[in-house]
């Protein structure tokens, strides 16, 4: 592409940004439609998994909507698009490496066997209900309850902050909390 043609296709992207700051649905759309492939092949670039770089572009979109309004230099879009998708795209590899990591663990686990029939069902149960948890709640659960680690040992092991792991726990209890009160009145 020539400098002359760049040039356009820069400035229709910041109409564009701009437009969207503004809520018409259409230039959101057009940016979307301008820029989906490209972060999805930067995605792919990062990742080497289309539907992995697939799913960090989805949940970079979302984050990109939402920031868009506070974008000061419209001129920036691209840059500021790359980095989120970036974040993005290392948020569902640590997802993905905690999750394997966890189910690893889960399967090495030994379980002991339990003394009642009643109390093999409620292992079953549990086992299930945080096997549903999303990766990163399963990776905390599993670290903090199942391996003993602490709070700060588990967000080392995880690479997130300690307040992070705290949080997870908390959203992962409820809804353990939810799904179990739920088989225990069916």
């Amino acid at each position: 592409m020539n400098g002359e043609a760049q040039q356009a296709e820069r400035a229709a992207d910041a109409w564009l940004v701009v437009a969207a700051q503004t809520g018409d649905r259409r230039a959101i759309e057009r940016l979307v439609a301008r820029w989906h492939r490209r972060l999805v092949a930067h995605g792919w670039r990062l990742t080497g998994d289309r539907a992995l770089a697939e799913e960090a572009v989805q949940a970079a979109w979302i984050d990109i909507m939402r920031g868009i309004g506070a974008l000061r230099d419209e001129r920036a879009f691209p840059a500021w698009a790359y980095r989120i998708v970036t974040r993005k795209t290392a948020a569902a590899i640590g997802d993905r490496v905690a999750g394997r990591a966890l189910a690893t663990a889960l399967e090495d686990a030994p379980v002991p066997a339990p003394p009642t029939p009643e109390d093999a069902a409620d292992g079953i149960t549990l086992r299930r209900a945080v096997a549903a948890l999303p990766p990163g709640h399963r990776a905390a659960v599993a670290l903090h309850y199942f391996e003993g680690l602490s709070i700060a040992e588990t967000a080392v092991a995880l690479g997130i902050p300690a307040g992070t792991v705290k949080t997870r726990l908390m959203h992962a209890r409820a809804r353990l909390r939810t799904q179990l009160e739920g088989e225990s009145h069916a």
